[in-house]
């Protein structure tokens, strides 16, 4: 699959952004998605991420403002970010795996298969 992510840009702290990835292929369904980022010599990092069963999982620094959705019909997974601080300010990523990983791996950029481009969000305080 390929993937195209979408939706950054320059936001407030305390802002909302909300990124976009659509994915090709007939199979969108059945692949679990996830968002990660990487900021200025940092390492990737992983943010959050919709199985294909709908259960999701998020990182502990965004828990409560973040919120990854997904819409089979149109092939595209969300993040909508919102009270953004300057800390969020990173490349976002899009990922894509087939099936269900388990929990102790839905975290690693070692699981995804396929990678969107990068979408830049920028936090000023």
């Amino acid at each position: 699959v390929q993937l195209q992510a979408s939706g950054g840009g320059l936001v407030q702290a305390g802002g909302s952004l909300r990124l976009s990835c659509t994915v090709s292929g007939r199979t969108f369904s059945g692949y679990t998605l996830a968002w990660f980022r990487q900021a200025p010599g940092k390492e990737r990092e992983f943010v959050a991420a919709k199985r294909k069963d709908g259960s999701t999982s998020y990182a502990n620094s965004v828990k409560g403002r973040f919120s990854v959705s997904r819409d089979n019909a149109k092939n595209t997974v969300y993040l909508q970010m919102n009270s953004l601080k300057p800390e969020d300010t990173a490349v976002y990523y899009c990922a894509a795996v087939p099936g269900r990983p388990i929990t102790s791996v839905l975290s690693s950029t070692q699981t995804y298969h396929s990678w969107g481009q990068g979408t830049l969000v920028t936090v000023s305080s």
